[in-house]
Order: structure tokens, then sequence, then C-alpha cells
């Protein structure tokens, strides 16, 4: 893997990762490290931390059984079985024998505030229910993507949200119940051209009701 200053550029390419349940590496224990857990820890991954200090934040959630914490400083063997690996210390020259490392294991590395020795970077998130909305000025300006976040936050609203919901059970259900993939389609098609305020009107019982009893 190799990123340099070209994927500013050529942007980066944009992808959603399944990380539930899969092995996470923190090297650091400060304020920005607690960032990283706290972020993965709300996808639903499995976090090691490394560090020879921590934060309060940090050791509570070890407490609780959120995160293991190893508390020494960072060794090349830490990356073994890991899927991604966060460098979050305050030294340059740890955070780039750590993306090194990573490199020659084959994992992808963030780097934090070094967009030169990523492989991938973090974007604003914005996380509402079923919706995942991510943005990114390619590691150019981060504070843009900070403002982008809140004014897309404001628009988003809780009818987005159960919009999205609803359409997504309604999904589920067809998929369980329904064998025929065109119909399916069809049907997908057909709720998709309704509005938000129709469906957020509408029960999903009776969304099902009405989609059901027309195919009849």
């Amino acid at each position: 893997m190799n990123t340099s200053k070209s994927s500013v550029k050529n942007g980066y390419y944009p992808l959603l990762l399944d990380i539930v349940q899969r092995p996470c590496i923190v090297i650091g224990g400060g304020k920005v490290a607690e960032r990283k857990v706290k972020i993965l820890l709300r996808f639903g991954a499995k976090v090691k931390l490394v560090s020879p200090g921590v934060t309060n934040a940090l050791r509570l959630l070890a407490q609780k059984g959120k995160i293991d914490i190893v508390e020494r400083y960072y060794r090349a063997t830490d990356l073994r079985n890991v899927s991604l690996v966060f460098a979050a210390t305050d030294d340059e020259k740890t955070n780039t024998r750590i993306r090194d490392d990573a490199r020659r294991r084959n994992i992808p590395v963030n780097v934090v505030d070094n967009p030169d020795l990523c492989d991938f970077i973090v974007p604003s998130i914005i996380k509402k229910g079923p919706l995942v909305i991510a943005i990114s000025t390619s590691g150019v300006l981060p504070l843009l993507s900070k403002k982008l976040r809140q004014e897309i936050d404001a628009v988003v609203t809780r009818d987005y949200i159960r919009y999205a919901d609803t359409i997504g059970k309604f999904r589920q259900y067809i998929i369980n119940h329904i064998e025929d993939k065109k119909v399916r389609r069809d049907m997908m098609k057909r709720i998709g051209r309704m509005s938000m305020e129709e469906l957020n009107g509408m029960g999903l019982k009776e969304i099902k009701r009405m989609f059901l009893q027309s195919d009849k």
C-alpha cells in the first residue's frame, strides 16, 4: 500500500467498512486516541489500545470491558491479527515506525494529522439510525469537513431517520417473504417513488398491507 501527496489530487476512494467485532488497534493514549477509540466502538469494532499512559476516559472504557488496554510502549508484534491500525502517538518517529510495520503486513494504517503517511483517512461522520454520511476534504482542510458536517447534520432531521428506517424494514420484509426478485425490485421502485411525508404518515403494517394487497 502506498499513499502520497497525489492522494490530494486524485482524492480518496470512499468505502464503508463493516468492522463489527473486527480487531482494530489504536496506539496512543491521549485525547486523539480517545476520539479514535470512541468512533470505532460506535461502529462495533473490537478495540485494543497500546500506550504506557492513557486518559481517564480510556481507562473507564477498559474497566467497563469495552476495550483492552496494554499499558506499555508499542511493539511490532502488537499488529498480529488486526484489521485496521491507528497510529495516534505524539511522537512522529513512532508513528512512522507503526506505519512501516503495518505496511509490511499489508494492514491498512491511519496516522493522525499526517495524510501523507496514511493508507486511509477517517472522514467527518454523521450517523443517525441507519443513515451514515461521510464528509472529507482529502485531509486538506479538516475545518471545512467539520463545517459541512454541522450544516448537513442540521438538515438531516428525525424525519429522514424514520424514512430510512421504514424503507429498510420493508425491504427486509419483502426479501424474507417474496421469492420473485422482479416483484421485489418493482416493490422497492414503487416505495422509492413515495415521498417521505407519505411514508412517515403510515405505519409499517399499513405499508405492507397496501403493497401486498395491490399485488394479489
